[in-house]
């Protein structure tokens, strides 16, 4: 039989009944199609009733694994090459040294390869973001190699100069020539080891490459004055002369790679001189003259004046001195001293000096002065002139402000500034300091003997 009308089937259809049939279709084959289509769909539809079983959910992806980045260590064998791909591969470093090895054996392709990756992979602490390396007193950032590799290639150039004195005697079937260019070529590298891997290796000094240099060129004329005496034929005479050139070259190549390293050093210090003054020229034409500017608009002892005077101050010194002030310049403390006043008060010290004080300081009067200074800055602001005299006897410097002026004698006696700070200081140094009221502003003068100075000694005890 048929559904009912409005009936739904259980794949969420709804039947409809026909009222009337085409000819020539019984109803009981309707029915059977009706029935076919409805377990069809039910076979394939989800039912209602598995809605709230849990669905099977896809694996997760597995993470990529974090591999070490290729870099070679700092503690090697020969290069370090084996060691560092066998950490990046997570493999065994015997395998890959058995790898390497049976390369350059079949083909020289392992050979090849090693050579690649030494030249191209960096060392561990070269890149940035790279994991601080674990450093030594006396070469935190050498590399250490196990492997005497300079004298493990002369000793082989001493095995090919003995073949080709043993071919140039007997002339036998080997041939001298390429005994001869074998040895030299063995020869070669070992220098060029010992001046480029082992130079800066803790563990080989420089004696070391002076007898591995020395050691090679002996070898190399010795054996070609043997190979010319016991066969002076026209083949032994070229192969001599070749092996006489490589051990001059091989003297000489010291002194051409370190003339060539001067000459590199130069010309990158000259192209660093060069940038410098561009960036100096430029900054001075453009940044200078602007605070220049802002200080001759402004106030002298406004905040603007004030900064502005500081930076041109640390720019010129950058610019003109390009390093930051040496402890042990007098000149150059009194103007830091000047610049870190200006950074806390609105005032502009002028400071002018004459002599060399190269290497020499003088802390009392440098104490002395700055706590003038700072007085000034404090009590009159503006513009503060500091001018310092270096002669044959004595030091002398003056601080002069145009504020409004103060008497020295009218100090209240709690108020030991000026009189202990000042006066006293430099009374014990054997120096002399005197305060001094102008006709706009003050004057504080400070004067230490250099030839003869006595011994310090405390000052005098003022009356209560």
């Amino acid at each position: 039989m048929l559904p009912r009308r409005g009936t739904p089937a259980p794949s969420g259809f709804t039947l409809i009944r026909p009222r009337f049939l085409a000819p020539g279709i019984p109803r009981s084959a309707l029915g059977w199609f009706t029935e076919r289509v409805t377990a069809a769909t039910d076979s394939t539809a989800p039912r209602a009733a598995d809605s709230t079983a849990p669905r099977a959910t896809a694996p997760a992806a597995r993470p990529p694994l974090a591999r070490p980045p290729l870099a070679r260590p700092r503690e090697v064998v020969v290069g370090g090459v084996s060691v560092a791909l066998a950490e990046h591969l997570g493999w065994r470093v015997g395998l890959v040294r058995t790898l390497f090895v049976v390369g350059a054996v079949l083909g020289g392709g392992g050979a090849l390869l090693y050579v690649w990756l030494w030249a191209l992979t960096p060392l561990r602490g070269e890149r940035p973001g790279d994991d601080p390396v674990s450093a030594r007193s006396d070469a935190p950032l050498a590399v250490r190699r196990r492997v005497p590799g300079a004298l493990l290639l002369l000793i082989a150039s001493g095995v090919a100069g003995l073949v080709t004195i043993v071919a140039a005697v007997t002339g036998d079937r080997a041939d001298p020539v390429e005994a001869a260019f074998t040895t030299l070529v063995l020869a070669g590298a070992s220098v060029a080891w010992s001046l480029l891997l082992d130079r800066h290796d803790p563990g080989r000094g420089e004696r070391a490459g002076v007898a591995i240099r020395s050691i090679a060129a002996g070898g190399l004329i010795v054996t070609a004055v043997l190979v010319l005496s016991a066969n002076p034929s026209a083949t032994t005479a070229i192969v001599a002369v070749m092996m006489i050139i490589g051990g001059a070259a091989v003297l000489v190549a010291p002194l051409l790679l370190s003339l060539w390293s001067t000459i590199l050093a130069e010309r990158s210090a000259r192209a660093r001189e060069e940038s410098r003054a561009e960036v100096a020229a430029h900054l001075h034409d453009s940044v200078l003259q602007t605070l220049a500017l802002i200080q001759n608009r402004a106030e002298p002892g406004s905040e603007v004046a004030r900064l502005a005077r500081a930076q041109e101050r640390e720019l010129r010194d950058w610019l003109f001195a390009g390093t930051r002030p040496s402890d042990a310049d007098f000149a150059a403390q009194l103007r830091q001293a000047a610049l870190e006043i200006e950074l806390q008060h609105p005032v502009r010290f002028d400071v002018v000096t004459t002599g060399d004080f190269t290497g020499r300081e003088f802390e009392p009067v440098l104490a002395a002065a700055r706590e003038a200074m700072l007085n000034a800055a404090r009590h009159a602001g503006g513009e503060v002139s500091v001018y310092v005299e270096l002669r044959a006897d004595a030091l002398e410097l003056w601080v002069r402000d145009r504020g409004p002026g103060f008497d020295p004698a009218a100090i209240p006696a709690d108020r030991l500034g000026v009189r202990e700070s000042i006066v006293r200081r430099m009374a014990r140094h054997g120096g002399s300091a005197t305060v001094t009221r102008l006709a706009s502003g003050t004057e504080v003068a400070l004067r230490l003997p250099l030839a003869d100075r006595p011994a310090p000694s405390p000052a005098p005890e003022e009356a209560p």
